[in-house]
């Protein structure tokens, strides 16, 4: 879900950007002298956030540029070890400078003083903010679902009503095929019953529209309880595309076929918006 969250305390600021993610994705940019917040930081933001990717920043308004210092203790213990070296080995040549800077460690970062308190008070505050913004779209979202999930279920209902008119269709047109088939000989009215109940049976969509029924009421159900989850609700709606998919494959009523491409359509119309829930 989309939304933004900033805060600023002390020497600190926060700014959290929310975009769609079917998982969880938290990227921090911050300070290299604060990377052993990092950790922390991303834990509290999980505690908060299930979905969504979320770009964090983090600035420092008094921020120093980068002090260095030499590692006194670290250069003396180099340039020791490798005078002994040399008079043990009897290797010619003299250690200087340029000897020594191959060590990377010759050099340490000052460290820098800042107001940890502060930090982590910004960063709570933006997420907040951003938690706000997020149940405020998440209301307008629960909205708009609901009413496709009604639309989609008179759809269903239609479909329903339709089945015994097509099982009395077929019965009819299996019926109708058998005469053209034998001419006037005469068949035994209970095998053509017999005949066109299977027949029926392959083609009959009432336990597809059944479960269609019982998924709308789950779903229903979930975006009521107030603890929305966006994967529960993608979940029920990938079953009910499943039972859409075979009704339309199983009926040959030219009007079932078209609701049945109406109802995928308005299912992949829900599915893009369930992304945007946790």
């Amino acid at each position: 879900m989309t939304g933004f969250g900033s805060a600023e305390n002390d020497d600190f600021r926060v700014e959290i950007r929310s975009l769609n993610h079917r998982f969880i994705d938290i990227s921090i940019k911050m300070p290299p002298y604060m990377g052993q917040h990092e950790i922390p930081l991303r834990n509290i933001i999980k505690e908060k956030f299930h979905r969504g990717r979320l770009d964090v920043s983090v600035s420092a308004k008094n921020h120093k540029a980068l002090q260095l210092k030499i590692n006194k203790e670290f250069a003396r213990n180099i340039y020791t070890a490798l005078q002994d070296l040399q008079k043990e080995l009897s290797i010619p040549g003299k250690i200087n400078m340029d000897t020594l800077t191959v060590y990377r460690e010759l050099l340490v970062e000052e460290e820098q003083k800042y107001n940890i308190d502060a930090l982590y008070a910004s960063l709570n505050e933006a997420v907040s903010n951003l938690e706000a913004m997020r149940i405020r779209e998440g209301n307008l979202l629960s909205e708009e679902l609901h009413k496709r999930i009604e639309s989609f279920g008179m759809m269903n209902n239609k479909i329903k009503l339709l089945i015994p008119h097509e099982v009395e269709r077929c019965m009819e047109k299996f019926s109708e095929r058998l005469k053209l088939i034998l001419g006037t000989e005469e068949i035994e009215s209970s095998r053509i019953t017999q005949e066109a109940a299977i027949m029926a049976d392959k083609i009959d969509i009432t336990e597809e529209v059944s479960r269609i029924e019982n998924h709308i009421k789950q779903f229903i159900e979930t975006l009521n309880n107030g603890n929305i989850t966006g994967r529960k609700l993608d979940f029920l709606l990938q079953e009910i595309n499943r039972e859409v998919n075979t009704l339309a494959y199983k009926s040959s009523n030219y009007t079932i076929s078209n609701l049945a491409i109406e109802m995928k359509i308005e299912v992949e119309k829900m599915r893009e918006q369930v992304q945007n829930i946790q």
